[in-house]
């Protein structure tokens, strides 16, 4: 008796975005398949840094309410930190005013407030954010989805149209580019230093406008991620080692103890960016069903968990 295959789904991709989109869909009591380029450790979500903060996401509308649908999923998995990969850590965003945040944080996250001298030399916000630990993350993602009952396999998709079920969910970010095709999306190249962590325990961001450089340090048990950069339109994946001194030398201005610190690894990322994030539901001519989920530039962790729940709500509306 052949199978009835109605409630099947693909989800193509698995970084932070498809492997969400993935769990949600199971868990639903969906059949899911992920076909996967990459193992999820390959991806570039493997190599965010990854601050949960709704950063330059459109639509902004939109991106909040996934932000904060994300941020309470967060919150719950903080709770089994060393098992999901999320802890929620405190820490300054520098150059940035309490007063120039909307209600709409303002009033979910409470402990906001401007940042004291001691904290940081210039004007900053002290908050308590979600910290995720990617490669710890992706690994308890990929776990939940496979004892929800999916299954992934190692493919390479040239078309979409390979995918041959019901319904099939694009959650390729850079590689939509060519597969969609959508030249819309384009890199943004980020390099980061993986240094051993001196007894850091709280993370710093901070924005030089005149140089265009943004400056992160995010603690984890065992290492400090320092960065970064935003190279658009790059596409090389080799780490730069002038440019990975001049991030140390950015780290240790805000944090001296960093100056001593062991390298471990350097890092390379392509960050999906697009003019505004596509999630979307397209009707394929067959009367199969296309669902689009990506363009998350460097935001897809802070949006994962909305963006999954409205992909899910737009293939089975």
């Amino acid at each position: 008796m052949e199978r009835d295959q109605s409630g099947d789904v693909i989800v193509v991709g698995s970084g932070v975005i498809g492997l969400t989109t993935a769990v949600v869909l199971a868990e639903s009591g969906r059949q899911v398949r992920v076909w996967a380029r990459e193992a999820a450790e390959g991806t570039t979500s493997a190599v965010a840094g990854a601050l949960w903060w709704p950063y330059r996401i459109e639509p902004a509308t939109l991106a909040r309410e996934w932000a904060l649908e994300s941020l309470t999923v967060y919150e719950e998995l903080a709770a089994r930190p060393a098992e999901t990969g999320v802890r929620m850590v405190e820490g300054v965003q520098g150059e940035t005013r309490l007063d120039e945040q909307g209600p709409w944080i303002a009033d979910r996250l409470p402990g906001l407030r401007a940042s004291t001298a001691e904290e940081y030399a210039g004007t900053g916000m002290w908050a308590r954010l979600p910290l995720i630990d990617m490669p710890v993350h992706l690994r308890w993602l990929r776990e939940r989805f496979l004892k929800a009952g999916g299954t992934i396999e190692a493919r390479t998709v040239t078309d979409l149209a390979e995918a041959e079920a019901p319904v099939v969910v694009n959650c390729t970010g850079l590689g939509a580019r060519e597969l969609v095709p959508d030249p819309a999306v384009r890199p943004v190249r980020g390099q980061l230093v993986i240094v051993e962590n001196p007894g850091i325990h709280t993370w710093i961001t901070s924005v030089d406008p005149a140089a265009g450089a943004t400056t992160y340090v995010f603690p984890h048990p065992d290492r400090l991620v320092l960065g970064g950069t935003a190279d658009e339109d790059e596409w090389s994946l080799t780490p730069d080692p002038a440019v990975a001194e001049q991030i140390v030398a950015r780290c240790a201005a805000l944090r001296p103890e960093i100056a001593g610190a062991r390298v471990l690894r350097h890092l390379v990322g392509l960050r999906p960016a697009r003019h505004a994030v596509r999630l979307e539901r397209e009707l394929r001519p067959d009367g199969r069903i296309l669902v689009h989920n990506y363009g998350h530039g460097g935001g897809g962790i802070t949006v994962a968990w909305g963006c999954a729940r409205e992909a899910a709500g737009l293939a089975y509306r």
